[in-house]
């Protein structure tokens, strides 16, 4: 691009650079007929009046990370907020904030990965805005997505339907992406590989929802990012007025995620996740759910960690040890990994 291989001033001034950019990377990683033709707004054809909307805004640090990278966790991170509220995603759009100075290779490399994870999970990028900010304004790379899709007829989810008596189901491993990150961040090698489980989960929740039995049984879902499941849980607990059991031993960890929190002093249950949902099912389909969790890759690992608990004063959520104990899960306070997504 005219000799420079990073990010100017001039490519956010609306100019020639500003085209070249948006030319030369956007158009051709996102090519499809609503944003080729770069009006003000995408003219989209909805095939529901009913639909989804969401947003939401990256910052995570290092751009890069073992598994995963900004552009994938945009576009996976607006999808699973979709799917897990009852929408079938059908288009993002996306706002990039760039500092001054980022390699231009690298913005094509997370370009790419965006509209690779956007293929993945059938969506498409509609709409976007690309703006340039003065070195040291912000940290490389910042991304703004939004989110649409349409609802799923008959299906119900919410606080509301969550009662004593539902099974609480997590479709893998916990804390992945957060240790992820953090060893990213930190320059710091484990023995094994630990790799950010970001991934989009439209698919693996499409195959409840396309169970006609067990599509009413489904109470609540919510994809475990920040905070982690205990995050999740509490969050249910206080809406839904109830108290929340789960088993320590039920819990699925990856060891090797283990023993790195273990060693840093990391809870898990506050560690982030990319690509794990906490869902609420009917105590008589829970099996069922489990059964197709589990035929799907993302979800191999699935397990049922608990139980919803009677209404009440005692809106808490506890864990029951591995040793027999009892210990109260609080909800996290804010500061355990920040910047993770």
């Amino acid at each position: 691009m005219g000799g420079n291989d990073k990010i100017l001033l001039a490519h956010g001034g609306g100019g020639r650079l500003t085209q070249q950019l948006i030319d030369e990377y956007i158009v051709p990683a996102f090519s499809n007929a609503s944003l080729n033709d770069l009006g003000d707004a995408a003219s989209l054809d909805l095939s529901s009046n009913k639909i989804c909307f969401t947003t939401d805004s990256y910052v995570v640090k290092p751009l890069f990370f073992a598994g995963a990278d900004i552009g994938k966790l945009a576009v996976c991170g607006t999808v699973n907020d979709l799917a897990v509220s009852g929408a079938k995603p059908f288009a993002i759009s996306m706002g990039l904030i760039i500092e001054e100075g980022l390699e231009l290779a690298a913005f094509k490399t997370i370009i790419e990965s965006a509209a690779t994870a956007a293929r993945a999970a059938g969506v498409f990028i509609a709409a976007g805005d690309t703006k340039v900010v003065e070195h040291g304004s912000a940290d490389k790379l910042f991304i703004n997505t939004s989110g649409i899709g349409t609802r799923i007829p008959g299906l119900d989810v919410g606080f509301s339907r969550i009662a004593q008596g539902d099974v609480i189901l997590i479709n893998g491993s916990i804390g992945d992406h957060g240790m992820a990150i953090l060893a990213g961040r930190e320059g710091l090698r484990f023995e094994s590989n630990i790799q950010s489980d970001c991934a989009p989960l439209n698919g693996i929740i499409q195959t409840l929802y396309e169970d006609d039995c067990l599509r009413p049984a489904i109470k609540f879902m919510r994809d475990a990012t920040r905070g982690g499941v205990a995050a999740v849980l509490n969050e249910i607990a206080r809406s839904a007025d109830v108290s929340i059991e789960i088993e320590e031993t039920k819990l699925p960890i990856n060891p090797a995620v283990l023993a790195a929190a273990e060693m840093l002093g990391f809870d898990l249950l506050n560690v982030a996740n990319e690509g794990k949902f906490i869902a609420i099912v009917q105590k008589e389909f829970a099996q069922k759910a489990l059964e197709i969790m589990r035929s799907h890759p993302l979800g191999k690992d699935a397990a049922i960690i608990g139980q919803v608990g009677p209404q009440g004063d005692e809106t808490i959520v506890e864990l029951a040890t591995a040793i027999g104990g009892r210990r109260i899960i609080q909800m996290p306070y804010g500061r355990e990994l920040p910047r993770i997504c």
